[in-house]
């Protein structure tokens, strides 16, 4: 089997943290948030924060929403097409806070990354182009 890309991963949230997760997604990382009008006509029981055109994260509020353990979860890592610096700048003006840097290896190689929490209790890594610094 020869897999191409990771299409989507699933992430369950608090039934009513839709707009924490519209303001984090969107407004502070930069994401499109997608099927929203679906979602709240009742045709999905998810919204879609688009990374790139062929991927993206579903964010599936629920009542039994429990935050992620160390046991169960790590983070997801998202690679950008910006270097480091760029990436923390952007960050610290929308407010967000880092948790951690580090150049960890990746499916891409080697680059430095910083970690950031969502409201909800998952951890993003994200990640500079190996070759964007």
């Amino acid at each position: 089997m020869d897999a191409t890309a990771i299409d989507h991963v699933n992430l369950r949230i608090p039934a009513d943290g839709l707009d924490a997760a519209v303001g984090f997604y969107r407004d502070a990382l930069g994401f499109d948030v997608e099927n929203r009008d679906l979602f709240e006509s009742g045709e999905k029981p998810f919204i879609s924060v688009r990374l790139t055109p062929a991927s993206v994260i579903h964010l599936r509020p629920a009542e039994d929403f429990e935050p992620p353990a160390e046991t169960a979860f790590d983070h997801v890592a998202i690679e950008f097409a910006h270097d480091i610096d760029e990436l923390c700048d952007h960050l610290e003006a929308a407010g967000v806070e880092i948790d951690r840097r580090l150049e960890p290896l990746g499916a891409t190689g080697v680059a430095p990354a910083v970690y950031v929490t969502d409201p909800f209790g998952y951890t993003l890594e994200l990640k500079a182009a190996p070759d964007a610094d």
